[in-house]
């Protein structure tokens, strides 16, 4: 199973519309996914106390970072960064072992022409200290607002064939370096 993870918490989404797209081509791959959405961490999660007792209502989140053989984080960016909320799931994960030798896959969107390559560089930066197996084909969207149809599905034909190969070369990787 391979999570994929939206990495904001922010209503309707850009990042969301995006994540949809890639579980489409996850499921044409045969690859059974889970979707991990911010959106919907539990309030307690955010009490101060949380960080030496995690809620019970986060475990589902935790559980299934930790069943996944790989991982896809696909963010925005904002305010040259990645969201404060994936940055505060990552540390409420287990230490070491969320990440530790987990194939670990990234896709980033924004509205500027650079398409959220700082914040996937953030996290690719986190991820190589958590010891996690970074899968070098990134994605990156850029002037989002362009790339989505009416109906907020990838419109652009480039940019759907590079998720596709992103998808085809992890699904290999993460074979490669689980089995």
């Amino acid at each position: 199973m391979i999570a994929i993870i939206s990495g904001t918490n922010r209503p309707g989404s850009n990042t969301r519309k995006v994540v949809t797209h890639i579980e489409g081509i996850y499921r044409k791959l045969n690859v059974v996914t889970q979707l991990v959405d911010l959106a919907h961490l539990p309030p307690a999660i955010f009490d101060p106390g949380s960080y030496a007792e995690k809620p019970a209502a986060f475990k589902p989140f935790a559980d299934s970072i930790l069943a996944a053989k790989g991982l896809v984080l696909v963010t925005p960016e904002y305010n040259g960064g990645m969201p404060g909320i994936l940055k505060y799931f990552i540390d409420m994960l287990k230490f070491p072992e969320s990440f530790e030798d987990r194939p670990v896959c990234f896709v980033g969107l924004a509205a500027g022409r650079w398409g959220a390559l700082r914040p996937v560089e953030q996290l690719q930066s986190i991820f190589g200290y958590r010891n996690a197996y970074l899968f070098p084909q990134r994605v990156f969207l850029p002037s989002i607002y362009d790339l989505l149809n009416e109906a907020g599905e990838i419109s652009d034909p480039e940019i759907a064939e590079r998720l596709e190969a992103q998808a085809r070369g992890f699904v290999d990787f993460v074979r490669r370096v689980k089995d």
